[in-house]
């Protein structure tokens, strides 16, 4: 049955959510499924990109560890193209569109061009790999705030970052595209005043087959990331809410009457 949301000579960016095809918004499916061509990034998981239809064409537009297949002006120009010649038009980006996600250049580039562009939200790699290490990105009295960071930067850049107000001890960090510039950011961290002892978790390939899940220490982020390629997406969540049973937590259970105490993990 067609759909009046997704006409010929429109485009959707749609969110490809962490990998698993399961993670996916209805919508999300439903567009994928109904689209004459597919634009769609390195990080779209395989069994995502298996939901478009067989006749549609499909364009890889992906950038990978400074790797760009084609710049942002070509991909810009490419959708613009699909559009206004008729087709339904789907930019399938990893996580969600509107985090690290580009995603105000394409826009501006289809309404620029008088196209009608519209946006299908996605779970982004922090929310997956959080739930990945069962861990908490906010926790009462503990988290009050959940920071998005990246640590994406061009060659031989620092990171210009407001590593002050990243250093507080009441935010959670979800740093996306940070393997390479883990060592700066542990160290101009606890430069900044953040604990060595903050906990850290590291989720590669969250909610994928070869997921992997790396706990630690701030102090020790260098050593946490040596063993990832950098052809494998990497989330790094900093802060005490991602801890494995806060500590927090453990004491509100004890201090609860009625409730069976917990034992410390060993």
């Amino acid at each position: 049955m067609p759909h009046d949301d997704f006409k010929p000579g429109s485009v959707w960016l749609v969110g490809a959510g962490p990998g698993d095809p399961e993670l996916l918004t209805r919508k999300a499916e439903r567009l994928i499924a109904t689209a004459d061509v597919v634009f769609y990034d390195a990080l779209v998981g395989p069994g995502v990109l298996d939901l478009i239809h067989a006749a549609a064409e499909r364009i890889n537009v992906g950038k990978r560890s400074g790797r760009h297949s084609k710049d942002q002006a070509t991909i810009d120009a490419l959708i613009v193209s699909a559009a206004s010649a008729g087709k339904r038009v789907v930019r399938l980006k990893g996580g969600d569109p509107a985090i690290f996600g580009r995603t105000a250049e394409e826009v501006a580039a289809c309404r620029a061009a008088g196209i009608t562009v519209r946006i299908c939200p996605g779970i982004t790699a922090a929310s997956a790999a959080a739930a990945a290490g069962g861990a908490s990105l906010t926790l009462r009295g503990y988290a009050r705030r959940l920071l998005f960071v990246t640590a994406h930067a061009k060659a031989d850049a620092p990171l210009d970052m407001d590593w002050t107000s990243l250093a507080a001890a009441d935010a959670t960090l979800a740093i996306y595209m940070g393997r390479a510039a883990a060592p700066a950011i542990a160290h101009q961290l606890m430069a900044a005043g953040r604990s060595p002892e903050t906990p850290v978790l590291v989720v590669v390939n969250a909610s994928l087959p070869n997921e992997r899940i790396v706990r630690g220490r701030l102090s020790s982020l260098a050593f946490l990331v040596v063993t990832i390629s950098d052809r494998d997406p990497a989330v790094l969540l900093v802060g005490g809410a991602v801890e494995q049973v806060p500590q927090l937590a453990l004491a509100q259970l004890r201090s609860t009457p009625g409730q069976h105490q917990m034992a410390e993990p060993r």
